[in-house]
């Protein structure tokens, strides 16, 4: 594993193909974003990891067969600029589909700062967060899209959350760690994970 990964925490199986943009007219890009509540009108919280003094975990990018494809850890809570620095620097095109907790507030984010690359990608909740969501619009949520287009309900929503379950089985162990044995302990369970997976895909 490069030195790299290691000093940044990043694990991206997809090459990084653009440089994080710079949004000097946008005076909130420059302000990092803060755990807690997100937003005015939504009423989800975050504040699990900066109570009790820990990093914010990892964002993982998950395919609908629950396989990670990359990984990076984040230093204070979870924000819009996680998803989108993803995105942005490593998809040459963005997917069609991108189902996330919070994506009534990412998908706003991301085309106001690259509309013309986001110009053909949904942003959704799935049901299981949906629940959440009171204060939100259902225009966010994939059940509503579901009823006029069939494909989105052969998708595994719940892939994301069946993977992040999986991650919490290290997520004590690795609160123990340095930051490289935390990067390269996390690098092979998902490798171990993805691997099973494939050969569950295989066997049936």
């Amino acid at each position: 594993m490069s030195n790299s990964k290691l000093q940044t925490g990043c694990c991206y199986s997809l090459p990084q193909i653009h440089v994080r943009p710079s949004y000097p007219h946008l005076s909130h890009d420059a302000k990092a974003e803060l755990s807690g509540k997100r937003g005015a009108k939504c009423a989800k919280y975050y504040s699990r990891y900066g109570e009790q003094c820990l990093t914010g975990g990892m964002m993982c990018v998950w395919c609908t067969h629950s396989m990670c494809y990359e990984f990076h850890f984040i230093p204070k809570g979870e924000g819009h600029n996680d998803v989108f620095s993803a995105l942005i620097t490593r998809w040459e095109k963005p997917p069609k589909w991108v189902v996330y907790d919070f994506a009534c507030a990412l998908g706003p984010y991301c085309m106001t700062w690259e509309p013309e690359f986001f110009a053909d990608t949904q942003f959704l909740i799935d049901a299981f967060h949906a629940k959440g969501h009171t204060k939100c619009t259902k225009a966010a949520f994939l059940k509503s899209y579901c009823q006029f287009d069939p494909r989105l309900s052969y998708i595994n929503s719940s892939a994301g959350e069946c993977g992040n379950s999986g991650l919490a089985c290290i997520g004590k162990s690795i609160s123990y760690m340095s930051q490289d044995h935390a990067v390269i302990y996390a690098k092979i369970f998902l490798a171990v994970w993805n691997r099973l997976k494939i050969c569950k895909l295989l066997a049936a």
